[in-house]
């Protein structure tokens, strides 16, 4: 059976120009800069791209993928979900992104595809909130609960509390909102890589919640919507272990999306724990992990619109 609260589909960008984006390297500790060839790089990072598509398309999971343009140059132009969301009520939200190289990433030509074949009920673009130097990177900021209407998000520069406020209110949501951080006590950069929320599984890195409270806070509330809650390491969010989606295909059947580098983190237990609600789609993003600094969830941006 079809749920409205986990994706049907995933909205992909097949990049052009893919590079380290030394821009977005300040806030994104995740990335890794070392030397590389760039027509090679470009080369390994569309095989890698196409091998899941190819693997999500094996297991009957809905795709809608689209080609990046070439001009204006967009390093970082496959990881959609930070500049737009849609939602099971026909909503599509389009968000404001701190880096400068990123905002051309936004574009009215995937919208209207999105309309071609979804039943959109409103656009509504706060994309504006980049004149006031206030960011809110889409489900990158935000993991959203669509089940129980809340949206999780951890502080950092590129998730602002007051936007975050405002999207809540508008769509009727509750924020459940916290700071995170790493080892060496540096706000983590977007809430999807140190959680995800699926459908009755949650997985959370409790020790980057310095704050006895903000334990209690994201906890509390996991445990009341009866989530089963999979502790994750700092190791393993480094791993990109806290970076995965839950997916259902076109039969309803759910998978976990998840990267072989976020997998061979997890210990038997954990992963026995995840098969329990979902099956596990295993994909090998390396080159991507590296230089981009995003996993398997910041490549795709699930489409929870109703079908026409």
């Amino acid at each position: 059976m079809i749920s409205a609260n986990i994706p049907h589909g995933l909205l992909m960008v097949r990049p052009a120009s893919f590079e380290f984006n030394v821009e977005t390297a300040d806030s994104n500790t995740f990335q890794q800069k070392g030397a590389f060839d760039p027509g090679l790089l470009q080369q390994q990072v569309l095989s890698e791209f196409d091998e899941v598509t190819t693997v999500l398309k094996k297991n009957k999971i809905s795709l809608l993928v689209v080609e990046d343009t070439p001009s204006p140059q967009k390093p970082d132009a496959l990881f959609p979900n930070n500049w737009i969301s849609t939602h099971p009520d026909g909503l599509i939200i389009t968000y404001p992104m701190m880096a400068v190289s990123r905002r051309s990433e936004r574009r009215e030509d995937i919208i209207k595809l999105l309309k071609t074949r979804y039943t959109v009920s409103r656009v509504w673009d706060i994309s504006g909130a980049e004149w006031d130097n206030k960011f809110l990177e889409g489900t990158g900021s935000i993991v959203f609960d669509h089940a129980h209407q809340l949206a999780y998000a951890c502080r950092s520069p590129r998730t602002n509390d007051v936007l975050l406020g405002d999207v809540c209110r508008q769509i009727g949501y509750q924020s459940i909102l916290f700071d995170s951080v790493d080892e060496k006590k540096v706000p983590v950069y977007h809430t999807n890589v140190m959680m995800w929320v699926g459908e009755k599984i949650a997985a959370v890195c409790i020790d980057s919640l310095h704050l006895e409270s903000d334990q209690d806070k994201v906890l509390e509330r996991l445990s009341e919507t009866n989530h089963k809650i999979i502790a994750i390491s700092y190791a393993q969010m480094n791993a990109f272990a806290g970076n995965m989606l839950e997916v259902q295909n076109e039969e309803g059947q759910l998978f976990i999306l998840m990267s072989q580098t976020a997998y061979q983190t997890l210990l038997p237990g954990q992963i026995n724990e995840m098969s329990k609600y979902a099956e596990p789609i295993i994909v090998s993003i390396d080159t991507i992990e590296k230089y981009g600094g995003g996993g398997i969830r910041c490549m795709v941006a699930g489409i929870y619109l109703p079908c026409k």
